[in-house]
């Protein structure tokens, strides 16, 4: 059986990454959100150069996880204050109830500790019901819930989701 592997993301994998981000969300969020806001918030949130601004900045961590070298998933976190952003997490979904999203929730977990954070949070949309399961099986629960404005006339409903991470809860 073939280990999947996490490694850095480098500069370079920023084409790679916003191209598996494509395919996912096409997959996956059409029950969930328009397909206009799909294609809106890909357009904001996976453009190329913005992806090689943030996998070169200090505090942000980029992670791909690859299987047989071939990348089937990626999570971007970033330190805000005390805490740890989990702002990006995604698997092909021809790869997931496998424990690779686990495997990077875990590596997230690590990172957040290493940076000091005593909590690691994320934000997920309040229909998006695997991805909730999945985060609550991991030790997040919800701590608010938002509704924001993010342009276009499209707006995010999120629960925000959280869990401690003190030195001692290593997964």
């Amino acid at each position: 059986m073939i280990e999947a592997v996490i490694v850095p993301a480098r500069p370079d994998d920023a084409e790679t990454i916003a191209a598996l981000a494509r395919v996912i969300w096409h997959l996956h969020y059409p029950a969930i959100i328009s397909r206009a806001q799909i294609d809106y918030m890909l357009t904001q949130r996976y453009a190329p150069e913005l992806l090689r601004r943030q996998i070169g900045s200090i505090g942000h961590h980029w992670d791909r996880l690859l299987l047989d070298g071939v990348l089937i998933g990626f999570a971007h976190c970033f330190v805000n204050g005390s805490e740890m952003k989990l702002d990006k997490l995604y698997i092909h979904p021809g790869h997931q109830r496998k424990g690779y999203g686990g495997k990077l929730i875990a590596h997230a977990v690590m990172a957040a500790q290493d940076a000091g954070c005593a909590r690691l949070l994320l934000a997920v949309n309040k229909h998006n019901e695997n991805a909730i399961a999945a985060y609550r099986k991991h030790g997040f629960e919800v701590v608010e819930e938002v509704v924001r404005d993010i342009g276009d006339g499209f707006v995010m409903d999120d629960y925000i989701m959280a869990r401690e991470v003190g030195r001692d809860r290593r997964e």
